[in-house]
């Protein structure tokens, strides 16, 4: 194949889709011109399936970019500029970050579940205790469902174990999910796409994320198109490894000359 293969037939068909040409393209392209044509097709199903409003897909990009997990700062401003010219206001940008910062606190909700499992090893009440909430606590807890419309995983137990914490942590969610105009599917999109990137993986996320996308109204092929945009970030490997090898090898042959 790579020998038919037209080279400049692809190159101009990846600056027609992705809208711009990357040394790590021009790397595939002269020493993998098949894995190219693969990664294209790869990248742009979900863009020509038409699901998602293109501002939107720029908005999953953001914040798998921006995500703690990944902080890939080129591609993060490339979409931001994207977005905005797209139609996307600032404000709205502004709550992806924030959303996307906020979100990214999967070190209670995993950590926390933990240790209350390894809490009833030593002391089978603690279930008990957790559970019994003072008036306090419930007002937190039930202020919090109104604003966000679920409960953190890990909530009552941060309640317990945590109270000094507990307020900054659940603020700082609540204030991101209300700071701008994005509509509540959206806000799940965000939530599931950090979730389910590579980075990421976090399984009981992806389901609370997916289950509350439905129940806002998106449709299996948005929430699907969120999934496929969120695996994209897999050529990153790419953008850096290939550039790199380039770069090696021209060092090499030069050595050698």
């Amino acid at each position: 194949m790579t020998e038919t293969l037209d080279r400049e037939a692809l190159k101009q068909a990846v600056i027609a889709e992705r809208g711009y040409w990357h040394p790590f393209h021009e790397g595939l392209l002269q020493m993998s011109p098949d894995f190219l044509r693969a990664y294209l097709d790869f990248v742009a199903a979900p863009w020509r399936s038409r699901h998602l409003d293109p501002k939107v897909r720029e908005f999953i990009y953001i914040a798998i970019d921006a995500s703690v997990t990944h902080l890939y700062e080129r591609g993060l401003s490339r979409h931001i500029e994207r977005a905005l010219e797209l139609g996307a206001t600032q404000e709205e940008v502004l709550q992806v970050i924030e959303l996307t910062c906020a979100m990214g606190l999967n070190t209670h909700e995993q950590g926390i579940s933990i240790l209350v499992e390894e809490l009833r090893v030593l002391s089978p009440a603690i279930d008990a205790e957790i559970a019994d909430l003072g008036p306090e606590e419930k007002r937190i807890k039930d202020e919090f469902i109104a604003a966000v419309g679920h409960w953190p995983g890990c909530g009552d137990a941060l309640l317990k174990l945590a109270p000094d914490f507990v307020r900054g942590f659940l603020s700082f969610r609540s204030v991101a999910w209300n700071a701008g105009p994005l509509e509540p599917k959206v806000k799940e999109f965000i939530g599931l796409a950090i979730n389910a990137a590579p980075t990421s993986l976090h399984e009981a996320g992806v389901r609370g994320h997916i289950q509350r996308a439905l129940r806002c109204g998106a449709t299996g092929e948005e929430v699907s198109e969120v999934l496929q945009l969120a695996s994209a970030i897999a050529i990153h490997t790419c953008t850096y490894g290939v550039p790199a090898l380039v770069e090696a090898a021209a060092k090499r042959a030069q050595a050698r000359s």
